[in-house]
């Protein structure tokens, strides 16, 4: 038993179709909740922090808005809720796929408990959240709106919630799970996948990382690997693992401590 607590994110392009607007894989979305019951179900001390991407459901309308980059006028704040709501609707599937497959899981969305300030959270109220733990339950955040002191309103990413988060609870891992089997040293060719990125060695190779290949108005690959960097800065003994769950099994190998992608360290 490893009594540990991991945060895991479902990226947007892995539990979406991120080219057809607000469409849902439904079939991964079951076949990654059944991962995650079979890995608990193995591990009893293994908790879980959920998040999941808005893939073509948040990100469409974002993009249409403008939302992350600040929300001020009416028409603004009309597209910040279409946003949200679009969220919604995603997280709704995503919760469906938990509890149809015996997760009991808990919704935390931002909009409803985050204010940040230049995308960075400022306030939560994260005791409900250890509550939900306490109880065994799975505590889902999500890619969302949130409001925002300086912007009015922004997008913040899971991987914004998740930096909040690892300075609330002792997670020592992040998993971040997508369709890319890791971090490619020659994005797009895809021909040098990077097994292991330090602190140290990032400067050398960063040329070759590029973004996202779908719309994603949190920036891609490059700002992922760049933040959760960073965050491994300030937390000597966190790592961040980004691979593919595509292929059925990865997830759980992933979260039983296997480098299935790109591990990223001090």
């Amino acid at each position: 038993m490893t009594n540990e607590l991991v945060l895991l994110k479902l990226g947007g392009s892995l539990i979406t179709d991120k080219d057809k607007p607000y469409t849902p894989r439904l079939d991964k979305l079951k076949e990654l909740a059944q991962e995650i019951k079979a890995a608990q179900d193995s591990d009893p001390g293994l908790l879980l922090i959920l998040g999941h991407g808005s893939g073509s459901f948040g990100h469409v309308a974002a993009k249409k808005h403008g939302t992350r980059d600040g929300v001020h006028t009416r028409e603004e704040w009309l597209g910040f809720t279409e946003v949200r709501y679009q969220a919604a609707e995603l997280n709704r599937y995503v919760l469906q796929s938990l509890l149809e497959a015996g997760i009991p899981a808990m919704p935390f969305p931002p909009s409803a408990s985050m204010v940040s300030d230049q995308r960075k959270v400022v306030h939560h109220n994260v005791e409900a959240m250890r509550k939900a733990l306490t109880a065994h339950l799975l505590p889902v955040v999500q890619g969302d709106v949130a409001f925002d002191e300086t912007l009015g309103g922004t997008i913040l990413s899971t991987e914004d919630v998740f930096t909040f988060l690892i300075d609330q609870f002792p997670a020592k891992r992040i998993l971040l799970a997508g369709i890319e089997d890791g971090v490619w040293g020659d994005f797009p060719a895809r021909t040098r996948l990077v097994k292991q990125i330090q602190l140290s060695d990032y400067e050398a190779m960063r040329s070759g990382i590029q973004g996202s290949a779908s719309t994603d108005v949190t920036g891609g690959m490059k700002a992922k690997v760049e933040e959760m960097l960073a965050l491994i800065q300030n937390h000597k003994e966190l790592t961040v693992q980004i691979f593919s769950a595509e292929k059925e099994g990865l997830l759980t190998r992933a979260l039983q401590g296997e480098n299935v992608g790109t591990l990223l360290t001090t």
